[in-house]
């Protein structure tokens, strides 16, 4: 199993150039990015972890500016957004910015998506709530034909060009690796049907919140629907900091569990990555 890293980049904690050095020279497999465009004053949607929405959550950057900086301040550590928000952003602009990303790291790109809960920060992108999943899942399926095809065209109910030429090309074939983050089941049942893992929130809150319960559902889900378990990673976000509980996610079959670090500066965030590279060597073993 491997272990990454979540990280909120604002212009008060560590730089993304700091952090990806740091993390690789740790032995972290992965850095993920999450993003926000903004927040609505006048907001009646409720944070899904509960209680009031972090500081960290206004500030962040855009990870298609910081992810770049940190590829090029390192050679073996993956990147990826967790998540982005594909219903708030072009489809065809997207797919250039995440081949260009791939490109500049040399198929380093890990494409974590959501179809968000903020329904106020939607809106003022022109997204109605109520019809996020499809508009996603169509955006999805417009960016894959971009991808692997010199002339691409799409026509849906939310996306419709046609035929079209546009590079780069990812390096990764025929595309990077698709992540739906969200919960169970729904969440699962996109991923399965359009992505390539599932990125589940370790303690979000909810009776679908249970790790070991629910990775088990999801590879029924799977099989169900002709997939093998093996080749659909679940990528764990927000893993505690206990190692018992860890073993026990690799022994799941878990591929990756993430750390959410709060948006610090070097001498908050060192020490825990430090305790998490010692956790990295036992999980290891």
């Amino acid at each position: 199993m491997h272990i990454g890293a979540s990280f909120f980049f604002t212009d008060y904690s560590m730089t993304p150039r700091e952090l990806a050095v740091a993390l690789e020279q740790r032995g972290f497999e992965s850095l993920w990015a999450p993003e926000h465009s903004h927040f609505p004053v006048d907001r009646k949607s409720v944070f899904p972890n509960g209680g009031e929405v972090p500081k960290q959550y206004f500030d962040v950057m855009d990870p298609f500016v910081v992810l770049p900086a940190a590829a090029m301040a390192t050679t073996t550590l993956k990147l990826g957004t967790g998540v982005c928000l594909v219903a708030q952003r072009d489809p065809i602009q997207l797919a250039k910015s995440v081949a260009s990303l791939d490109v500049i790291s040399n198929g380093r790109f890990l494409f974590g998506i959501g179809v968000g809960w903020n329904a106020e920060e939607m809106a003022n992108h022109g997204t109605v709530y109520e019809t996020r999943a499809k508009l996603v899942r169509e955006r999805i399926e417009a960016m894959k034909e971009i991808w692997t095809k010199s002339k691409a065209e799409y026509h849906g109910e939310f996306v419709n060009f046609d035929p079209m030429m546009t590079w780069p090309k990812p390096v990764q074939k025929p595309h990077p690796p698709i992540y739906v983050g969200g919960v169970f089941p729904h969440a699962a049942r996109r991923a399965i049907r359009y992505a390539d893992g599932w990125m589940p929130v370790a303690g979000l809150m909810g009776e679908n919140s249970d790790v070991l319960k629910i990775v088990p559902k999801a590879h029924a889900m799977l099989e169900e629907a002709g997939r093998d378990p093996a080749d659909f990673p679940i990528s764990l976000t927000g893993s505690p900091e206990n190692l018992d509980l860890l073993k026990r996610y690799r022994d799941l079959g878990i591929a990756r569990a993430s750390v959410s670090l709060p948006a610090a500066k070097a001498d908050v965030i060192l020490p825990i990555l430090d305790r998490w590279a010692a956790l990295i060597r036992q999980i290891s073993n």
